[in-house]
């Protein structure tokens, strides 16, 4: 198989799909990889070391969307790169459809064979290909939230942890996930009080046991949310429903009750957001004020830090990535529950319960549609 992998071109996005180490293994297998130019750069990999590892180097997207069979990126297609798909490419990515009608109906028309990152779940509920980027995300929320607290960044003036002598901030976390419990965790070391929330109360128990005196476990209800709202100084959105749009647990008539220059950082704005003032953000202009409160929304928070990401992303994705590349795209999903989890749309067919309820579309069962009996 011919696997592409072309530069990411989403606003301050530094991340590469696969690593020069992945290339090298890809081709021990047979397969031919072709990599745009400058590709890995933000993430430190030369072009040369993809040539040394048995990539061919091509110029521009058009030409690698014009040889791959299968393209591995880290972020879903921009429009300018629609009209790139054809109904013969595999794309694996993240999508997060259910953020983005146009870009459902897009990968629809192209009848390409849109297989999500965020989608793909074991037997256990887990997400292997969301994880790495959620801890990544979960652990630059707090760094993030501490600095727009800074007054000079428009923030309340509060340091995290405090000092002898004052109060440190209160740091309020919504969703128990891995988004959650990683920020729970910094924001903990860093020395604030945190109150983190959630509806599983099995998973509370857990947080409970693990986490440092100064984490506080909630059930997440609307009542409990307006209560600690009102003592916040950084909030960060952590829900996850997967493949489907986040629920709206902060309304903008909750605003009115935080303290002005309280921040919120929602990692949910990906898949929507989690407070109904949410709208996406770049690294280049992250933050936005709403009645006071500091809204950070960057949609790839982890696109800052692309070292550590791209290491973290790749050893996830890879093995994944080399089953497509073996099998071809039906027999490893026939014989892979976790990456049929993660079949989106197949040839227009919208194929993710998700991201048909999000826009109102037939939902086409996957099993179905690739004639896969029933279990």
């Amino acid at each position: 198989m011919v696997i592409g992998v072309p530069r990411e071109i989403k606003p301050g996005e530094n991340r590469v799909a696969l690593t020069p180490a992945g290339v090298e293994i890809l081709r021990q297998h047979g397969h031919m990889v072709i990599v745009e130019q400058q590709a890995g750069h933000g993430s430190g990999f030369s072009d040369e070391e993809y040539r040394s590892a048995g990539a061919i180097i091509v110029e521009d997207a058009p030409t690698l969307y014009a040889q791959a069979d299968m393209i591995v990126k880290v972020k879903e297609p921009l429009p300018s790169e629609y009209e790139l798909l054809q109904p013969r490419h595999i794309v694996f990515t993240y999508f997060h459809f259910a953020a983005s009608e146009e870009l459902t109906q897009a990968i629809r028309r192209s009848r390409c064979v849109a297989i999500a990152y965020e989608t793909v779940q074991r037997a256990d509920g887990s997400l292997p290909l969301l994880i790495p980027m959620s801890e990544v995300a979960g652990r630059m929320a707090p760094q993030e939230g501490a600095k727009y607290l800074e007054r000079t960044m428009g923030g309340r003036g509060i340091l995290l942890g405090g000092v002898p002598g004052t109060e440190p901030a209160t740091v309020v976390v919504l969703g128990g996930g891995v988004v959650g419990t990683n920020a729970a965790k910094i924001a903990a070391g860093l020395g604030a009080r945190v109150v983190i929330l959630d509806t599983n109360l099995y998973r509370l128990r857990y947080l409970d046991d693990v986490m440092p005196r100064n984490v506080i476990t909630m059930v997440s209800t609307p009542a409990n949310i307006r209560r600690v709202l009102r003592e916040a100084d950084l909030v960060i959105g952590a829900v996850l429903i997967p493949g489907a749009k986040a629920p709206k647990l902060i309304t903008r008539e909750m605003l009115a009750d935080m303290k002005p220059g309280c921040v919120i950082v929602d990692v949910s704005v990906d898949q929507g957001g989690c407070v109904e003032t949410c709208r996406p953000t770049t690294h280049d202009d992250p933050i936005y004020v709403v009645d006071g409160i500091v809204h950070y929304c960057v949609a790839n928070m982890p696109g800052a830090v692309p070292v550590t990401s791209t290491i973290a992303l790749t050893n996830a994705t890879l093995p994944y990535i080399l089953e497509l590349a073996n099998k071809g795209w039906e027999h490893a999903v026939r014989t892979n529950p976790e990456l049929l989890s993660g079949l989106n749309i197949v040839d227009g067919y919208v194929t993710h319960p998700g991201v048909a309820e999000a826009f109102g579309l037939e939902y086409t069962e996957p099993r179905r549609l690739l004639g896969i009996p029933a279990q």
